[in-house]
């Protein structure tokens, strides 16, 4: 079931935030939910030319969807923390990749990443806009935090429509630190330890959504890359993310969430596994 609150969405008028206002305007009607506009302007002087930009940014989507509420905001602050910080009343941030106009590059690539790793609910960064009939692509790794990822990507695909792909990244153990061949037999036990973690993650799921088509992968190789590619015809790309470190690290954590927000090309959505 999809959470309440409005969706909030960072704009600068660049065009990689209007992307994300697009994108945005289009999950709220999926959602039922309304539509906060924010922009970050530090220089009171300008807030007239700010809100006017914002303004006219948003009357082009209230023209082709009316039926979705959208206000415009303009907060005071460091774009990333005052972003995190309105993220706890909303049920998603949309954040374009990068910008730079009005606000003066509020949505750099660097904040819209810091945003998604520690936000207090899930945020969808988008890098174009772009209308697609494809899946829904979600990485798992077996992670307590997992569940919950699937959770939002099963409801994302039930609200669209669409195929849900669920990728479970393996690689033989110890792979990273040699670059002799695994031997056959170790190969073909990291692949079925993937497919059985993966059967048991989704065990129950088809029960909840029986109306969701789901397509399980499980390819030998890097999280990031192999994501990535995987992403190139999907709809949106769903990760979870917890901001910890260690040798033991599960796969999509840290790093990999960072990285599939540089490279994949579809919008990504992140899930902080310490978010709402």
């Amino acid at each position: 079931m999809l959470a309440e609150g409005p969706v909030l969405v960072g704009v600068d008028g660049s065009e990689r935030s209007v992307d994300a206002l697009a994108w945005a305007v289009g999950e709220a009607a999926l959602r039922g939910a309304e539509v906060h506009a924010v922009v970050i302007n530090d220089h009171p002087f300008r807030d007239g030319v700010v809100e006017e930009v914002v303004e006219g940014i948003a009357d082009r989507f209230r023209g082709t969807d009316p039926a979705t509420a959208i206000s415009v905001k303009i907060a005071r602050g460091r774009p990333a923390a005052e972003l995190i910080r309105c993220s706890s009343h909303a049920q998603l941030v949309v954040l374009g990749a990068r910008g730079r106009a009005a606000a003066a590059g509020m949505l750099r690539g660097s904040i819209s990443t810091k945003v998604a790793t520690h936000a207090r609910c899930p945020v969808v960064v988008v890098h174009e806009h772009r209308e697609s009939a494809g899946p829904v692509l979600v990485g798992v790794d077996d992670s307590p935090h997992g569940q919950q990822v699937l959770q939002f990507a099963f409801d994302v695909a039930a609200a669209r429509r669409a195929e849900l792909v669920v990728m479970q990244v393996w690689e033989a153990p110890g792979a990273e630190f040699s670059v002799v061949l695994a031997p056959p037999e170790e190969l073909a036990e990291a692949r079925g330890q993937a497919e059985r973690s993966l059967g048991h993650q989704l065990a129950g799921w088809r029960e909840k959504y029986p109306d969701v088509v789901v397509r399980r992968h499980t390819p030998r190789g890097h999280p990031v890359a192999a994501l990535s590619e995987m992403a190139r015809e999907a709809q949106l790309l769903v990760v979870g993310h917890r901001n910890r470190r260690g040798p033991l690290a599960a796969l999509l954590l840290g790093s990999v969430a960072s990285g599939v927000l540089h490279r994949a090309r579809c919008p990504v959505a992140v899930l902080c596994a310490d978010a709402q």
